[in-house]
């Protein structure tokens, strides 16, 4: 069986394909631009890359370009296109669908119910399901709600203090995101250390970021509530905001509501304090250089991973590993000395050499931390994968 994982954009279709007798990845690539005149496709096979330009009018034709570049008699890896058995996508928030689901117009309408929620991702997912769903009907799609991992969280982890009609009626709920990467995480940690009983908080960190408590692989808490602008600060999201605050805003400024969300949503974070950029190797850079704005973005950020940390190893009693992933997590080496700073009470204690020297796979944390302290690569689109092939099974 053989599948293609979709990470779609607005103008985006990014794609990796697996063999899942083996879970070989036998290609990857992507399409940008799309809709633009000239859309620029790239396309990796092996120790071949080839980079081209096409006219890309939508997703439909992206999947078909895409399709065209594996099955190419030269260079694919494909004889025909028809042993992709199915396209998996990284669907954020479906609401009341989650887990694994084939693509339907009942799932759609579920991720349509919750656009406002996830403004950055369900639009474009949903527009470009439609879409092959139209003119790709031959190919099964599937999707893998991140929510899902976060299914086994216990209530008292998932209910705001509010009113309960809220919940019930409208899924106002901690629904919790970066599923298949926490997913990958505790499934990968376990088998690095060959235990299936293990605490595990994964900190997911990068463009946005989530903690995840862990116990036997299992969520039981997570950073992010009901929407993914909400936890920890995120490179341009605001995290968690009082919502008091708003009102003060919008008479100040003569916003609207909808204005203000926009600037929570697109113009905070790292961003926003900073004035300078969302990414904390400029941000980085500049504080070294004496730019304080960019160095209070950087301190504001630490400290609130960790403060997630720290109620995440309150959830679990203490933890007997701690992973950094995503891009910030497995190549900020002063972003996890920061959040692990002064830690030894706890059990925690980094090796400043071994985590200035990481690379893939890496323990950073002393010989005699008592938590470990890991960097392991996360691999969101195998998890996607896996997932779309037990679904495919499990259907017959």
């Amino acid at each position: 069986m053989k599948v293609l994982v979709a990470n779609l954009g607005s103008t985006s279709f990014k794609y990796r394909l697996y063999d899942m007798a083996d879970e070989k990845q036998l290609a990857r690539g992507g399409i940008e631009r799309i809709g633009a005149p000239e859309s620029k496709c790239t396309v990796e096979i092996g120790e071949h890359k080839q980079e081209t330009t096409a006219n890309v009018p939508d997703h439909a034709a992206a999947v078909r370009q895409c399709l065209a570049g594996l099955t190419d008699p030269e260079t694919g890896c494909l004889q025909d296109a028809g042993e992709v058995s199915a396209i998996g996508f990284k669907a954020v928030h479906g609401g009341r669908v989650s887990d694994v689901q084939r693509v339907t117009p009942e799932v759609l309408e579920a991720m349509e119910e919750m656009r406002q929620v996830a403004p950055a991702h369900n639009p474009s997912y949903i527009a470009a399901m439609r879409l092959l769903g139209e003119k790709l009907p031959e190919i099964p799609l599937v999707a893998a709600f991140e929510t899902g991992f976060h299914n086994t969280v216990p209530d008292r982890n998932r209910y705001y203090p509010a009113p309960y009609e809220w919940a019930e009626e409208y899924h106002v709920k901690r629904w919790g995101f970066h599923g298949a990467s926490h997913r990958y995480i505790g499934t990968r940690i376990a088998e690095i250390l060959n235990r299936d009983d293990l605490r595990v908080i994964s900190c997911h960190l990068g463009g946005s970021n989530s903690l995840c408590a862990m116990r036997g692989g299992q969520s039981v808490a997570t950073s992010m509530g009901m929407s993914p602008q909400s936890g920890v600060p995120h490179n341009n999201r605001a995290g968690d905001f009082d919502p008091f605050a708003i009102p003060v805003i919008m008479q100040h400024t003569g916003q609207s509501l909808s204005e203000v969300l926009d600037d929570l949503a697109e113009r905070s974070g790292l961003l926003g304090l900073s004035g300078l950029s969302g990414d904390v190797r400029d941000l980085e850079e500049a504080a070294a250089g004496g730019h304080e704005r960019a160095r209070l973005a950087l301190d504001v950020f630490a400290s609130d991973v960790r403060h997630a940390l720290g109620a995440m190893l309150a959830e679990l009693g203490g933890a007997d590993a701690i992973v950094f992933t995503g891009g910030i997590g497995e190549n900020g080496v002063n972003v996890r000395a920061a959040v692990l700073d002064n830690l030894a009470e706890l059990g925690i204690e980094l090796d400043s050499a071994a985590n200035a020297a990481a690379q893939g796979e890496s323990k950073i944390s002393s010989e005699g931390s008592r938590t470990q302290v890991w960097v392991v690569p996360t691999n969101e689109e195998l998890i996607v994968a896996r997932q779309t092939k037990q679904l495919l099974e499990s259907k017959g």
